[in-house]
């Protein structure tokens, strides 16, 4: 069951019952989007580049990749962008079309229900993949993306979502290039990563009482402008 709620941020999102978590940080869906997410993945800079390919795991309703589109638009409104969004729950994907954040491009994000599950927008192409993420994402190409946000529930209530395996197979479609931020700074989702072969380091703290989680193949890319 969803329950409907309004996060801090005046922003709509959804209280899942069952498992016994919300899709997005109480203290704000859309901030959440753009800090913990968009800006530690550097999508502005990104942008710049003219083409941005991003992995949203665990899509939900989109407001992160949705956001990243907004920003990447906003610096760059030539950028070609490619999201795959890894979902398996179509429940949440068809509550789209109940919310309206203040996220520049999600007006689009209203052409995905769970029949139709993939548009095109001028430069921007947005595909969700529905399934068990763990086996979606063994269908996607090496060394793919510029950006992967993990965004599943928490490792003490989807523990499988965050083991080394999983966190392996982000390694191998990720760029060399690539950073892949998570709200999440559990240790055993950091071990997994390092035992994957990511490195990691502190992201923002927003919303919670400790940061979120970056990784990346390697560990200079921490400390470019």
């Amino acid at each position: 069951m969803l329950k409907k709620f309004i996060t801090a941020d005046n922003s709509e999102s959804f209280m899942n019952e069952e498992v016994g978590e919300s899709y997005h940080s109480h203290t704000g869906g859309v901030e959440e989007a753009l800090k913990k997410y968009a800006v530690p993945c550097k999508i502005k800079e990104l942008a710049k580049t003219g083409k941005i390919r991003i992995l949203d795991v665990c899509f939900g309703m989109g407001y992160n990749s949705a956001m990243a589109i907004s920003v990447a638009l906003e610096e760059n409104p030539d950028c070609e962008i490619e999201v795959v969004g890894l979902e398996y729950d179509q429940n949440i994907i068809s509550k789209i079309q109940e919310v309206n954040p203040p996220i520049a491009f999600f007006s689009h994000y209203k052409k995905l229900t769970p029949q139709a599950l993939g548009f095109t927008e001028g430069n921007v192409s947005v595909k969700v993949l529905l399934g068990d993420a763990r086996e979606m994402v063994k269908t996607l190409s090496e060394n793919h993306f510029d950006a992967v946000f993990f965004d599943p529930f928490s490792p003490k209530t989807a523990p499988e979502m965050w083991q080394e395996h999983f966190f392996a197979e982000m390694y191998r479609v990720m760029k060399n290039s690539a950073i892949l931020a998570t709200y999440s700074c559990a240790r055993m989702a950091r071990d997994n990563m390092s035992k994957a072969g990511l490195m990691y380091d502190d992201g923002p703290i927003l919303g919670r009482r400790g940061p979120g989680t970056i990784a990346t193949k390697w560990m200079d890319i921490f400390s470019n402008p």
